[in-house]
């Protein structure tokens, strides 16, 4: 029996009117301003605004790209974002969504990025980084948590998770080799036992659905959308180009061993290795800005991770963070402008760290649009997953560590950090508080107990 005509039964049966760019931009901007929470909070939020609300694309296409994005390297929110503006609007539709998802994060991040360094000895702003650090940690072990739940699930993965672990805390194995080393072990594993190494998991099934789409399951795949190699080919020049640019001017105007050539150079193989979510591409940035370049201390990374978490957009924003913090440290471009070289290293790193993810949409998109409901994980993703696990504990680990032995095993052991952190993880796990309420009262917890304390 078909609903009455102007009823509201009538209405959530039809299908949506064409969406023009400026509603399109509309909806990306506001997304950009505010996706906080992290990607599954990003995600669900996307999902809410385009599927159950909007009803702009169908439940199933919908988490069909999002299958797609999480197999790729980078931060999977940003890149779903990209790929629904551009499966509705072409190029300019992802280039739009993708960019507004993170251009308010970055100006916001360098705002704070220079508060920071400028007055973050002033005692009300060091004492909301003393409440937020035992917070930052609980996050870290709570992401632990949460991967671990979900990845390991029988002994294979166990052990990947735990080799991880001792090759990069106790060996100080580089990140990339921890990542090969998985992910040859699940393509072995996949192949001579399958059914150990088909744990990696995806996202609930597309069972549910909110009416008619504008994009809707059986809606033919838009022309932009069909694969052509000679597309293909444009989108790959095109990508080798807006990275060869920028870094060749760097390297002839600066040097290779120039702090601002190095950091494009060092977040582009970053961008190339964040599988498995922000979280997993920490402990490479931590190895590389704090060990090897001195970019920055491992409290200053500890108060970016919190500023990232804290902030609209994908975590890997704390990229921007770093790169600020490294070159208005070692003033690069002189005393006089450290401001500027901050904000110059922020956005460079941003744009080496995302520009990958365009190219990944845009080349990988029109692939994934032809092979509705046949996308699975790989057994290479699901080792890369395990040992993810291994990796951000030795992150937890490494937090804890600065954080309750401020100064080092020699110095006191911070009790009070301790029970901060403690009581953050409950609230995090057992009773599933939001990150950003966790990190706010913490901040006001470490405020109270400073003032308190002068």
């Amino acid at each position: 029996m078909n609903p009455e005509p102007g009823t509201p039964a009538a209405a959530a049966m039809a299908t949506p009117a064409p969406v023009s760019f400026m509603q399109a931009l509309a909806l990306w901007f506001k997304l950009g301003f505010i996706g906080f929470g992290g990607p599954a909070a990003q995600i669900s939020l996307m999902h809410r605004e385009l599927v159950e609300q909007r009803r702009w694309i169908s439940e199933k296409r919908f988490l069909h790209a999002l299958n797609y994005c999480m197999l790729l390297p980078g931060p999977e929110a940003q890149q779903l974002a990209t790929y629904m503006g551009w499966l509705l609007h072409k190029s300019k539709g992802g280039i739009a969504a993708g960019a507004l998802f993170v251009l308010p994060s970055l100006f916001f991040l360098i705002t704070l990025s220079w508060l920071y360094i400028a007055y973050g000895h002033v005692p009300l702003v060091a004492g909301l980084f003393y409440g937020i650090k035992p917070a930052i940690t609980a996050v870290v072990v709570h992401a632990v948590h949460r991967i671990g739940s979900r990845a390991l699930k029988n002994g294979w993965m166990w052990a990947i998770a735990a080799a991880s672990f001792v090759a990069i805390f106790a060996l100080n194995v580089p990140f990339p080799i921890i990542v090969t080393a998985a992910a040859l072990t699940g393509f072995l594993g996949g192949r001579y036992m399958p059914a150990k190494f088909t744990v990696g998991g995806g996202h609930k099934q597309a069972d549910k659905s909110y009416g008619p789409a504008l994009i809707d399951d059986d809606t033919p795949t838009p022309a932009h959308a069909q694969f052509r190699w000679s597309r293909l080919i444009k989108i790959l020049l095109a990508g080798a180009v807006l990275w060869c640019v920028p870094m060749t001017i760097l390297t002839l105007q600066l040097g290779w061993d120039h702090t601002l050539t190095q950091m494009s150079w060092f977040f582009t193989k970053a961008a190339l290795l964040t599988f498995g979510g922000a979280y997993a591409v920490l402990p490479y940035i931590y190895q590389g800005a704090i060990s090897h370049y001195n970019w920055l201390t491992p409290t200053q990374m500890i108060d970016g991770l919190a500023l990232g978490e804290a902030n609209p957009g994908p975590l890997i924003m704390v990229v921007a963070f770093v790169g600020f913090v490294g070159a208005y440290v070692q003033s690069v471009f002189g005393p006089d402008l450290q401001f500027i070289a901050g904000c110059t290293a922020a956005i460079l790193v941003t744009w080496f760290t995302f520009l990958p993810s365009f190219i990944f949409i845009f080349a990988g998109g029109p692939m994934v649009e032809s092979t509705h409901g046949n996308l699975k994980f790989t057994a290479p993703l699901t080792g890369i997953t395990a040992a993810v696990v291994g990796v951000i504990l030795n992150l937890a680990v490494f937090f804890a560590y600065h954080v309750l032995w401020p100064k080092g095993f020699a110095g006191d052991f911070d009790w009070i950090a301790t029970c901060m952190a403690i009581v953050a993880v409950i609230a995090l796990v057992r009773y599933k508080r939001n990150v950003i309420h966790v990190i706010a009262a913490s901040a006001v917890i470490g405020l109270l107990l400073k003032t308190l304390a002068l």
